[in-house]
């Protein structure tokens, strides 16, 4: 399986605000990480519900609300409002198209050292940014 280190650190989060540690957390978290890309709160129920029939939606949406005050999922909302989970790693963006609504994560170290330059010229620190751009992908172009 080999996310010690995630369970671990959810262990401690359910300690340090005493909350109980369960199975179907347990369960929550696992199916959650190998998940891939960017997977919704129903996606996530539905991947589960087969082998484990008694986890309920509401346990799924609650326990992935409480993986992300953990710092283990980060919540991204795109333009159809749908709130869809990844897993907390390293900054990047997003490519969404609008209309099979493929996301493709890049980063682009030239939009990084813009958005700080352009911070520093209005005098800002720049402390986050969600940087997401909205098309179409190749499989749903017309030209």
């Amino acid at each position: 399986m080999g996310h010690d280190v995630e369970r671990e650190a959810l262990a401690r989060y359910l300690e340090d605000h005493q909350l109980k540690r369960t199975k179907q957390r347990e369960v929550i978290l696992e199916a959650f990480l190998c998940a891939r890309g960017h997977i919704t709160s129903e996606e996530l129920y539905h991947s589960i519900r087969s082998k484990n029939p008694r986890i309920g939606y509401t346990t799924v949406y609650r326990t992935m609300k409480l993986l992300v005050d953990a710092g283990l999922a980060e919540e991204r909302h795109f333009d159809d409002g749908v709130a869809r989970y990844e897993i907390e790693h390293a900054h990047h963006d997003h490519l969404v198209c609008t209309q099979c609504g493929k996301i493709v994560e890049f980063e682009s170290e030239l939009i990084e050292r813009t958005q700080n330059e352009i911070g520093e010229h209005y005098g800002f620190r720049i402390l986050r940014h969600r940087h997401e751009l909205y098309g179409l992908c190749p499989a749903c172009r017309d030209d």
